[in-house]
């Protein structure tokens, strides 16, 4: 495989560097972090540690990870998404490319609930969002699902297919439920989670966090078929 990691970041300049010294080269043909914007010294930080830095001025997790996407070398085949804040483990990247490797998955996502989550790495509201909307997940698509978590890997032709939106909130969710519909085959792998370095841009927020579940919800029932406002997945066309 020829791997890419995209790191959306807004920022992090206390922890980019570390989460670049962590991530395994010997996997990896290049990284890039789309800085979102930031105002302390992420993108000297992230150029220091050997990745690409991709400018987006327009907000958003969805912009930042759409604009990396149209960067990647031609020749990368799987793409790697991480947080920039070091709350992931970043040496765990190997244990998400074994599924593909092997031929078992198209996307797998690091699940924070069936591993190991340090205390104070996921607040309180975070931790049952996230098992509301995995629960509603499992329901409408028929599929188990633990955690929504960012860290995961996915093969670009399929990732490709989804046509993703450039959502703010809605991402991880909304590339999971179209796989799903689309009979992608998906896995999850634990993985150990710690508490974040520098503010939350999210969870820390009571009033962005209400809109990033709501947002999660919305996407996991409009993707799912036989309810009245179904939106069918429109797969790109390859070219």
């Amino acid at each position: 495989m020829t791997v890419a990691v995209i790191i959306p970041a807004l920022n992090e300049e206390a922890s980019i560097a570390r989460v670049l010294e962590q991530i395994p080269r010997e996997d990896v043909l290049e990284i890039l972090v789309a800085d979102n914007g930031s105002t302390d010294r992420t993108a000297d930080l992230a150029h220091e540690g050997g990745a690409r830095v991709i400018p987006v001025p327009r907000r958003g997790y969805g912009y930042a990870c759409l604009e990396a996407l149209r960067h990647l070398s031609p020749q990368v085949d799987t793409v790697a998404f991480m947080d920039a804040d070091g709350s992931d483990f970043p040496e765990e990247l190997s244990k998400l490319l074994q599924p593909l490797m092997n031929g078992q998955a198209e996307l797998v996502v690091g699940s924070r609930i069936s591993g190991e989550s340090l205390p104070g790495a996921l607040q309180v509201h975070q931790y049952w969002g996230n098992r509301l909307a995995c629960a509603l997940i499992g329901q409408l698509y028929g599929a188990r699902v633990t955690d929504l978590g960012p860290f995961r890997v996915i093969r670009r032709g399929l990732l490709e297919r989804l046509a993703m939106q450039p959502a703010a909130y809605r991402w991880t969710t909304e590339m999971l439920v179209k796989a799903l519909r689309l009979g992608a085959r998906y896995q999850e792998v634990p993985v150990r989670y710690r508490p974040r370095l520098g503010e939350s841009k999210i969870s820390g927020n009571w009033k962005a966090s209400l809109f990033a579940g709501l947002a999660i919800l919305s996407t996991a029932v409009f993707y799912a078929p036989g309810l009245p406002f179904y939106r069918p997945v429109v797969e790109k066309q390859q070219t």
